[in-house]
């Protein structure tokens, strides 16, 4: 098995255990030195975000070794960055450019631990972009958190499809959108992120699910989508068809029968009426007389 292919393993174990509140797990230090001793290349850590995945395992484990051992391999995979030179800067082209939010990812992970400060006569190494930190804004919010982990959840399926991007990059992205619009975490915010779970975590609609880990919904517009949108395209066909339908049936109701001016409505009080005579007796009884107010619509039986 390759480099790479093994950082994606132990990766996604990281990931599933950060998810299940076992970050302290015994197995965690040994997946952490397994990392370490592995060939790690810029290029790797740009394919797989493994150190974004290492940093946040780093935030929910309590354990002192998985903390000393995560403060290790970010610190070192940093190092690369002065050695790659200018190669990656093609490759990143695509990225949002985030220096700072860089700046701040090191240096939360390299919390009580005190950087060697560089020679006077040789300024140090500009900070460039890698692929750990995530382009949403960070949080410590544990109820963003947990609308970020719901999101992600709705988000994951089985079998992705073809260039698809990571669940957990692009649920940030859906809930930092929705918080910056509300500006807070009150009961607009988090209706608005219920319905973006239920909508795609519904199985009757795939295809919001699919477009948005494929790029073609961008989490901007995800987060701003009305129910009608994020729709099926079964339940808007069904929902046109009752619309066209209750707009005939208005029309008919507005086409009937005898337009008349003597018959005022009893709610609206307007003499604008149509009325239909329709015998419900026997032959030797009078008609009866039904009514429809073209105001309001208010209808009623006149004998």
């Amino acid at each position: 098995m390759g480099c790479e292919d093994e950082v994606v393993k132990i990766g996604k174990k990281l990931e599933k255990m950060i998810v299940n509140n076992t970050a302290d797990h015994g197995s965690a230090p040994d997946l952490l030195k397994t990392l370490r001793d592995l060939p790690m290349t810029l290029e790797v850590l740009q394919k797989t975000r493994i150190g974004m995945t290492v940093n946040n395992f780093r935030k929910a484990s309590s354990n002192d070794d998985v903390i000393t051992l995560a403060k290790s391999l970010i610190k070192s995979w940093k190092k690369l960055l002065s050695t790659d030179g200018g190669s990656q800067s093609s490759s990143q082209s695509s990225m949002k450019s985030n220096g700072d939010s860089l700046k701040e990812s090191v240096s939360d992970s390299q919390d009580g631990v005190k950087d060697e400060k560089p020679s006077p006569s040789k300024p140090p190494a500009p900070v460039r972009q890698t692929s750990f930190p995530v382009t949403a804004s960070d949080t410590a919010d544990q109820v963003r958190l947990k609308c970020r982990e719901l999101l992600t959840n709705a988000l994951k399926i089985e079998d992705p499809p073809s260039g698809s991007g990571e669940p957990g990059e692009i649920a940030a992205s859906i809930e930092d959108a929705v918080f910056k619009e509300f500006g807070g975490t009150d009961i607009k915010y988090k209706n608005r992120i219920r319905s973006r779970v239920a909508n795609l975590k519904d199985s009757r609609n795939p295809a919001l699910r699919e477009n948005v880990l494929v790029g073609n919904i961008a989490p901007e517009q995800i987060a701003k989508m009305t129910s009608e949108e994020m729709a099926s395209k079964e339940l808007k066909d069904l929902r046109a068809k009752m619309t066209k339908d209750a707009i005939n049936d208005h029309q008919m109701a507005q086409t009937g029968g005898t337009n008349t001016d003597l018959l005022k409505c009893g709610k609206c009080l307007k003499n604008n009426c149509t009325y239909n005579q329709v015998q419900t007796r026997s032959a030797d009884e009078p008609m009866t007389t039904f009514v429809l107010c073209n105001n309001c619509g208010h209808r009623w039986k006149f004998c």
